[in-house]
């Protein structure tokens, strides 16, 4: 596939950034994803970021800056989209299952494509409303690309995470109140992504010992 020469500087350089160690096939699939989104972004609109120069920070380091703060085996990415952050999150993390959420069906035939190109076998793709989808058994961590307010977010991870599972909600600036509202106890943890302007953080709220 054709891609911008800089990409693969611009990754090396960000991934160094990180700390984030990844081999050489690992940062291939990472970068053959972003081509394969570039192609189709250009007739389906699957992301509003169509700069290639801004795709390297803004899709794939934003994303793999949640790596470490991932909990246990099951991942769950909530409205994922194009597959944001879940795609580079499961090429980073190939012993984690990554659950794939979208209710747009456009969006979860590129998101199955990219899956099926990158032979991806700890991916799983479902066209659902998240209000309809259950996970069995309950997922460790969800994720999610700020597509909602943050109390929506909440009540709709709950019932996905099994008992000690977490939610991490990707934001800008912390939402003071969206956190006054979520009556819940929420944890600030504040990203520093290569190449993003401005303030990135998650917002880690934990499932109680005993899921609803």
């Amino acid at each position: 596939m054709q891609r911008p020469l800089y990409w693969t500087s611009q990754l090396d350089r960000g991934l160094a950034r990180l700390g984030l160690t990844l081999d050489e096939r690992q940062r291939e699939h990472l970068l053959a994803y972003l081509a394969l989104l570039l192609k189709w972004n250009q007739v389906y609109n699957l992301s509003a970021v169509r700069d290639p120069r801004e795709m390297v920070a803004r899709h794939l380091l934003d994303s793999l800056a949640v790596a470490p703060h991932l909990h246990g085996e099951r991942i769950g990415d909530l409205g994922t989209g194009a597959g944001l952050p879940g795609i580079p999150l499961a090429i980073a993390e190939p012993a984690r299952h990554f659950t794939l959420i979208d209710s747009n069906g456009k969006k979860t035939r590129f998101v199955q494509q990219a899956v099926i190109e990158l032979t991806l076998t700890n991916v799983e793709v479902v066209h659902a409303r998240a209000e309809q989808f259950r996970a069995e058994p309950g997922l460790d961590t969800v994720t999610a690309r700020a597509f909602a307010a943050l109390r929506t977010l909440w009540d709709l991870s709950r019932p996905l995470c099994r008992a000690g599972g977490c939610l991490l909600a990707m934001k800008a600036a912390p939402p003071e109140q969206e956190l006054a509202d979520l009556g819940a106890p929420a944890r600030i943890i504040r990203l520093a992504v290569p190449g993003v302007a401005g303030e990135r953080c998650l917002i880690r709220v934990d499932c109680p010992a005993s899921a609803a």
